[in-house]
């Protein structure tokens, strides 16, 4: 067991330094130096290695349901070149995107099915109206206080004519 932590915190002291900022200069004497500190500012410096970026957030135009390489089209190929391969990072913040994309994606056709199917169903419903009263016979409906009222010949034409615009609305 002392054997593994022992292992496990040489591995941890090696990786530490592979993530940081290098730096290369030549002294006043001439010797070359390469450090993780920052030299002294009179001295030229030329930096070997950046360090690794912390994954950001998406940007606001991203958030909105642009992305980031809408901002600055003329720029894209030009980066995505210069840049090699992704990162981990990069590459779960493409790959987290995608999914919310696909995510949106479904609920607009799930609500656009929704819709569809209550457009059908209202022109069912106008239709079968509509039909009944073509069939003929006695008409009712429930008056303001609750009872049955018969409709007259008159009002079972307005109320025809009434459904005929309503289902045509509908159907289409």
């Amino acid at each position: 067991m002392k054997v593994l932590t022992v292992v496990v915190s040489l591995a941890l002291c090696v990786a530490l330094p592979a993530s940081a900022q290098m730096y290369k200069w030549v002294d006043a004497n001439g010797k070359v130096h390469y450090s993780d500190k920052p030299p002294p500012s009179n001295v030229k410096t030329e930096k070997l290695r950046e360090p690794a970026r912390p994954v950001s957030p998406p940007a606001a135009s991203e958030a909105k349901g642009g992305t980031a390489n809408e901002a600055t089209k003329g720029e894209a190929p030009k980066d995505a070149a210069k840049s090699g391969p992704k990162t981990t990072a990069e590459q779960e913040q493409a790959f987290r995107k995608r999914k919310a994309d696909e995510a949106k994606a479904q609920e607009k056709r799930a609500q656009e099915e929704t819709v569809a199917r209550d457009r059908t169903e209202n022109c069912k419903r106008a239709k079968a109206a509509l039909a009944s009263l073509e069939l003929g016979g006695r008409q009712t409906r429930i008056d303001e206080k609750g009872e049955r009222a018969f409709l007259t010949d008159q009002q079972i034409s307005q109320e025809t004519a009434r459904m005929r615009q309503e289902a045509a609305a509908a159907c289409n």
